[in-house]
């Protein structure tokens, strides 16, 4: 099986990037694969919106550089914050042209929504659901489009590489090639090799490595592990989000509903169990401080009263304002028994974004030829130490949109080498007995990571986890040697991985700068440069 430009993943990165290539170039093949359903995604619970300066009387790109570089903490690429910020606006006209939908004021402007970190009001929305309205206008879009051809229930196992053909790889090999990957089919189980001329990786996040997330459960942080195997560049990948409010739900873990950001922006108060409205304590900002302050006040704050949540106070919102706004959250709100014109909804923090991931250029490329890598699994240098709130998806349609710039170009000067990728080879395996030896390790690793590498971090700790990773790691290597392989497997070695990468990179970073606070170094070191892997 080949393809021109294989794209792995559907949300907002790989489908921005199937539409260009496939616009540009009909006579090629684009094939898009993901490993749920198309439309289950991060992008499509992206709530508050996309970030882009839009009204130039009362906004700027010096502004918006400026704030981007202020909630990085000082790690942030000058040159990739300028690009992804001019040409941000461009981006948005495209979509918009694809059929978005942007919430509109009632003289007709576009409504701007301010969020924490942010200077002035430049967020577009759609309501409270923006990532899912953009993923209908994509995939809508798509569809239209004859040389694309989508395959959901494809489970990505590894890249093809020399490493496959018997060559010795390390990290230092400079000319390791990515030829395709090998897929699980999941409606047959067995394994395909996809051969492709260029590779894109849309892999999305790794929020579910953690006990309590906002990301849905498909977020396993299986590209950065796979890239990691084949042994390209990974950076920063200690600098984990945690949202400030997530719904607080007792006994509930895994994927928790998002309480976004515009909330504040709108007039949302965080109060301790007090009443307390507590962030002035923290930041001359209050409740719209960048999301590393908020979220460290908060875990501060539950620490402090020995309680599992805070309370976001919206009562001050006029009730129509917040239907008009938030009306997926005023609905979830109610089947939890919560009504905000009179209650305050319980939040407290959970894992929401990765700012690391695989190293790329400002192109798109990473340190595996052929191989780029667009989005959450990527990091591009823009948001350094500390992700500014909806500068995501506009990360996403910037880097797409310059990976098929490049990509296309590259295109002509590549054929199908002609190389032999040998078959899968599963000699020796049988199927799991207990898949309890699963079920339980992911319980384990979700526990280590929220315990001992989550908001507030120290030297024990972290020398605690990266111990039982080892572990785990291992144990997990022999089953994976062992049995046949399955998404549940493949998924639990992928987050081992993710795992290992942001406690290593935790380790080596001995200050304490954005999203990562170490008690053990709690102040910031002269010497501003990523963590690489």
């Amino acid at each position: 099986m080949q393809t021109d430009f294989l794209v792995i993943g559907s949300g907002i990165a790989g489908l921005t990037y199937a539409i260009k290539v496939a616009e540009a170039c009909p006579d090629k093949k684009v094939w898009v694969l993901t490993k749920s359903q198309t439309e289950e995604t991060n992008t499509k619970y992206a709530q508050g919106g996309i970030a882009v300066v839009h009204d130039p009387e009362h906004d700027s790109f010096a502004k918006h550089i400026e704030d981007t570089h202020i909630a990085g903490d000082g790690l942030c690429t000058p040159e990739v914050v300028e690009l992804v910020i001019k040409e941000g606006p461009q981006r948005v006209k495209e979509i918009i042209e694809w059929g978005a939908r942007f919430d509109r004021e009632k003289d007709g402007d576009y409504a701007l929504g301010r969020e924490g970190g942010h200077s002035e009001s430049r967020i577009l929305h759609y309501k409270d659901v923006t990532g899912a309205e953009m993923e209908r206008a994509l995939l809508h879009k798509i569809h239209q489009l004859s040389n694309v051809h989508m395959t959901s229930d494809y489970f990505v196992v590894d890249l093809v590489t020399q490493h496959h053909l018997g060559f010795l790889v390390t990290k230092s090999t400079p000319d390791i090639q990515c030829y395709g990957v090998y897929a699980l089919n999941l409606a047959t189980n067995r394994i395909e090799i996809i051969r492709a001329k260029i590779t894109l990786f849309a892999t999305g996040g790794n929020g579910q490595v953690y006990r309590t997330t906002t990301n849905p459960n498909i977020a396993t942080g299986d590209g950065v592990a796979m890239v990691y195997r084949a042994k390209g560049r990974i950076e920063n990948m200690e600098f984990i989000q945690f949202h400030p409010t997530a719904l607080y739900q007792a006994g509930q873990k895994g994927q928790a509903f998002l309480i976004t950001e515009a909330v504040r922006g709108d007039g949302g108060i965080l109060r301790n169990h007090k009443g307390e409205a507590f962030m002035e304590k923290y930041d001359e900002r209050k409740d719209l401080a960048p999301r590393d302050i908020v979220a460290r006040a908060i875990d501060n704050e539950m620490k402090i009263h020995g309680t599992e949540h805070v309370w976001l106070d919206c009562k001050g919102i006029p009730t129509e304002q917040f239907l008009k706004h938030f009306p997926n959250i005023h609905q979830t709100c109610l089947k939890a028994g919560i009504d905000v014109s009179k209650d305050m909804i319980p939040v407290a923090p959970a894992a929401h974004y990765s700012c690391g991931g695989i190293k790329t250029d400002e192109w798109g490329r990473t340190s595996i030829k052929q191989l780029y890598a667009v989005g959450e699994c990527a990091s591009t240098g823009l948001h350094g130490a500390n992700r500014l709130a909806s500068n995501s998806l506009l990360e996403a349609m910037v880097f797409a949109h310059r990976s098929f710039v490049h990509s296309i170009t590259a295109m002509n000067e590549l054929s199908y080498d002609h190389i032999e990728i040998p078959e899968w080879d599963a000699k020796g395996t049988s199927a799991p007995r207990e898949m309890i030896l699963i079920t339980q390790s992911l319980k384990e690793l979700q526990q280590v990571m929220s315990d001992y590498v989550g908001i507030v971090r120290n030297n024990v700790r972290l020398e605690r986890a990266a111990r039982r990773l080892d572990l785990l790691w291992e144990e997990t290597e022999n089953l994976y040697k062992n049995t046949v392989i399955s998404p549940q497997l493949m998924e639990l070695r992928n987050m081992i991985t993710v795992g290992y990468l942001i406690t290593k990179g935790a380790i080596f970073r001995k200050e304490s700068r954005g999203l990562h606070y170490n008690t053990d170094y709690p102040h910031k070191s002269p010497l501003l440069q990523p963590i690489v892997l």
